[in-house]
């Protein structure tokens, strides 16, 4: 498991907590939109700067009092079978754990459930079901059972999905919407223009306000709560 990155602190990635971020390197996702390229692209992992685990445990025993939680993130986390004794690890020291998901390895998340070493989960829904292939040759049913396994648990979570123009449409949303019917909380997150995998995207203009909350009118009727982030 390769630790790519480490955000000392965070006031908004974990809600209503202090937290740091660990970015895991690798991913089985290819989101032309994607803004982390350097933890996705096997040649840009190479050449990353890579953080070993054991300061990252010195840099996190050293934040005891002034951290509430660990969000880890990638990438895509539940690629490796290693990030469950580092949650174990986490939570034995005190923090809440937060995991960052595309939801392409429900086994995992099931797995870290069990063992109650997640406190929260925020899982990316990059497109209805029914396109998945344009990203991933990953079964979207895989996509489907980690819809499904969120939406019985305990655990607080939420869904979210970076909205593109050109990629994203009112009926995509309304469609994402729809598969993940009930859900408690449903995040709309604009796409800006700073860094992608593909470059093509770097010349995409984000969506207004107005298409925003258009986007959003789409969702509202069929989630319990859906936000503009």
């Amino acid at each position: 498991m390769t630790i790519g990155g480490l955000q000392k602190f965070t006031l908004i990635d974990y809600p209503e907590k202090t937290a740091c971020i660990v970015f895991l390197s690798g991913c089985n996702f290819r989101c032309p939109w994607c803004y982390s390229p350097e933890l996705v692209l096997p040649e840009r992992i190479e050449n990353h700067p890579k953080i070993r685990e054991e300061e990252f445990f010195d840099f996190l025993g050293k934040r005891k009092d002034k951290l509430d939680g660990v969000v880890i993130c990638g990438g895509e986390p539940t690629l490796h079978q290693e990030v469950t004794p580092f949650s174990r690890k986490i939570k034995k020291m005190g923090f809440l754990v937060k995991l960052d998901t595309n939801g392409s390895n429900p086994e995992r998340i099931r797995e870290l459930m069990k063992e109650k070493l997640i406190d929260y989960v925020a899982m990316d829904v990059k497109l209805p079901l029914s396109r998945y292939s344009e990203i991933s040759n990953i079964n979207s049913k895989k996509i489907k059972e980690s819809i499904d396994l969120l939406k019985r648990s305990s655990l607080d979570y939420e869904f979210r999905t970076t909205v593109v123009p050109g990629v994203h449409t009112g009926k995509d949303i309304e469609q994402i919407a729809a598969e993940i019917k009930g859900a408690k909380r449903y995040f709309l997150q604009n796409f800006f223009p700073d860094k992608t995998l593909d470059e093509s995207f770097l010349k995409k203009e984000p969506f207004s306000k107005e298409d925003l909350h258009k986007l959003k009118e789409k969702a509202t009727t069929l989630v319990e709560m859906c936000q503009i982030r």
